[in-house]
C-alpha cells in the first residue's frame, strides 16, 4: 500500500496552492461554447458503437438550500413538480435512447440536487423507463446521491429493489454548530443506520462526502467527524476543499467570511484528515478521494486503469457517458456537450426539440492527446510516454517541449520525476497532481484564465 500514500510537505505545498482545474474533463467546461450543433453530438453517438454506455441523469431539486453549495439546485417542497420535471425528461430520454439501441448500459448514476427528492413510486417510474429505453447489462453499477435528512430507511429497500447498488450519502460535518451555520442540520444517530442498512441489504459500496474547511469548523472538530466516520467503515470517502466564492454562488452570500477557518488552519484539516484516513487502511486514490484496498476503485489505481470523467474517479473508462436532464453532460465519442442548465429553458427545448443540448465542443487531435496524458497522471500518478508515442504516432519529448519546460519546476522540486519512457509523480508531489497537470493544459497558457478555478488545496 505504500507506493499508493502520499508525503506532506508543507513548504512545496504553499508554494504551489494556486488555483486550477480539477480535470474531471480536458479540455474543462471553459472551452464549451454554443456553436457546438445537434449534428455534431448525433455524430459523436455514432463514433465508436462498439463502446458500452454509461448514463448520469439529474434530479436537480432539493427540499433546502445548503449554503456552501454550488451544484445546479432548485429549492422546492412540491414533490408534484418532479413529476413535471420527470414528464419533460422522459422525452428527452427517449430521443436520445433511440440513438443508442445497440449499446449496453454497464453504468448509471443519479446526482443533483437531490435524487432522493423522488417519491417511490417516481423512482419506480423513472427506472422502469430507463430499463425499457435501454439496454442495461446484468450486474450493472447503479448509483446514487442521497441525502440523509429527508428520507427514510426503508427508501434504500425500494432502492435496492430497483437495481441500485451504490450509495453517496452526504455527511459533511457532523459538528452541529458548523451544521447550523451552513443550514444542513441532520441526525447522526439516522446516518449511521443508512450506512448500517446499506450493507444489509447488500449494497456494493457506500460513499461519504466530508467538506473541510466550512464556517466554525476547526482541525479537532473535522477529526471528531472523521472518528465517527471511520468507526461506520464506508467503501469510499470523498472530502473536498469547500471554495468559496460567493460572487459565483449566491447561496454562499450567507455565510460569513468571519466564520472561515484560515488558509493554515484548512492545511492542517487536510493533513490530519488525510493521515487519519490512511492510517486507517484508506488508499489516497487522488485529489480528495480515498478507497478502501479491495474497493474497486483503489484496485483499478493499482491496476493502472483508473478513469475520470464529470462524475469523477471510476473504473469504467471505455464508457462513452450520456447525460440527461437539466445541466447534465455528456462525454460521447470525441466530442463533450452540456444541456440547458436553466429549468425554464431545458422545459422549453425539450417541448420543442425533443432535446436539450445547449453547448459542447468536439475534440481535435491534440485535445485527444493531451486528455490522455492528464487523465494517466491524474489517475495513476505515472506517465508511459512510450505507449503515448504508439498511441498517437508523435516524439514525446517534441510534440510536449513547451509542457516539460513548465514541467521542470515540479522536477526541480523532486516532486516529478522523468525517466526512459516514463514520467512519475513522486510521493510529495501527489496533492499537487492538478497543478503537475496543468502543465499540459494548452488553454491554462495565459495564467490568468485560472481566475475561473479554486484552489487546488
Amino acid at each position: 500500500m505504500s507506493n499508493q500514500q502520499i508525503v506532506w510537505d508543507q513548504e512545496i505545498i504553499e508554494k504551489y496552492n494556486y488555483s486550477g482545474p480539477r480535470y474531471t474533463s480536458y479540455p474543462t467546461a471553459l472551452e464549451f461554447h454554443e456553436a457546438y450543433t445537434p449534428a455534431e453530438f448525433d455524430m459523436a453517438c455514432t463514433q465508436y458503437p462498439e463502446r458500452p454506455l454509461s448514463l448520469y441523469i439529474h434530479i436537480p431539486f432539493c427540499h433546502k438550500l445548503c449554503y456552501f453549495c454550488g451544484c445546479n439546485k432548485v429549492i422546492t417542497r412540491h414533490h408534484h413538480k418532479a413529476d413535471i420535471y420527470l414528464d419533460s425528461l422522459e422525452l428527452e430520454i427517449r430521443q436520445r435512447a433511440a440513438l443508442f439501441t445497440e449499446r449496453k448500459v454497464t453504468q448509471l448514476h443519479f446526482g443533483g440536487g437531490t435524487p432522493t427528492f423522488l417519491t417511490k413510486i417516481q423512482f419506480t417510474r423513472l427506472m422502469t423507463l430507463l430499463r425499457g429505453e435501454f439496454n442495461f447489462e446484468e450486474g450493472a453499477e447503479i448509483s446514487i446521491e442521497v441525502d440523509p435528512r429527508e428520507i427514510e430507511l426503508d427508501m434504500l429497500d425500494h432502492l435496492r429493489d430497483e437495481g441500485f447498488n451504490r450509495l453517496s450519502i452526504g455527511v459533511q460535518d457532523f459538528n452541529k454548530e458548523v451544521q447550523q451555520l451552513v443550514n444542513r442540520d441532520q441526525d447522526e444517530d439516522f446516518i449511521i443506520s443508512m450506512v448500517q442498512r446499506a450493507k444489509d441489504l447488500g449494497f456494493r459500496s457506500t460513499n461519504l462526502d466530508l467538506i473541510y474547511g466550512l464556517p466554525k469548523q476547526s482541525a479537532e472538530s473535522l477529526a471528531l467527524t472523521i472518528k465517527r466516520v471511520l468507526e461506520m467503515e464506508p467503501g469510499r470517502l470523498s472530502v473536498f476543499n469547500y471554495a468559496h466564492m460567493p460572487t459565483l454562488f449566491a447561496a454562499q452570500r450567507k455565510i460569513k467570511d468571519a466564520d472561515l477557518p484560515a488558509p493554515a488552519e484548512k492545511l492542517v484539516m487536510l493533513q490530519e484528515t488525510i493521515e487519519n484516513l490512511t492510517g486507517a487502511g484508506y488508499q489516497f486514490i487522488g485529489m480528495d478521494h480515498f478507497a478502501l484496498p479491495d474497493d474497486e476503485l483503489a484496485v483499478a489505481q493499482r491496476e493502472g486503469i483508473l478513469h475520470r470523467n464529470f462524475q469523477g474517479y471510476t473504473t469504467q473508462g471505455e464508457c462513452d457517458l450520456l447525460g440527461m436532464g437539466v445541466s447534465a453532460i455528456s462525454m460521447i465519442g470525441d466530442s463533450y456537450a452540456q444541456n440547458k442548465k436553466d429549468l425554464k429553458e431545458y422545459y422549453a427545448q425539450v417541448d420543442e426539440k425533443r432535446h436539450a443540448l445547449w453547448r459542447g465542443v468536439a475534440l481535435d487531435q491534440d485535445d485527444l492527446i493531451r486528455r490522455e496524458v492528464i487523465k494517466q497522471l491524474i489517475c495513476n500518478f505515472t506517465l508511459d510516454t512510450k505507449a503515448i508515442e504508439a498511441e498517437f504516432n508523435l516524439d514525446f519529448d517534441k510534440y510536449f517541449a513547451e509542457d516539460i519546460k513548465l514541467l521542470q519546476t515540479f522536477i526541480n522540486d523532486e516532486l516529478v520525476t522523468m525517466h526512459e519512457g516514463r514520467i512519475d509523480v513522486e510521493l510529495r508531489g501527489r496533492l499537487l497532481i492538478r497543478n503537475i497537470c496543468m502543465c499540459f493544459d494548452k488553454y491554462l497558457r495565459d495564467r490568468a484564465r485560472q481566475q475561473q478555478f479554486s484552489r487546488v488545496i
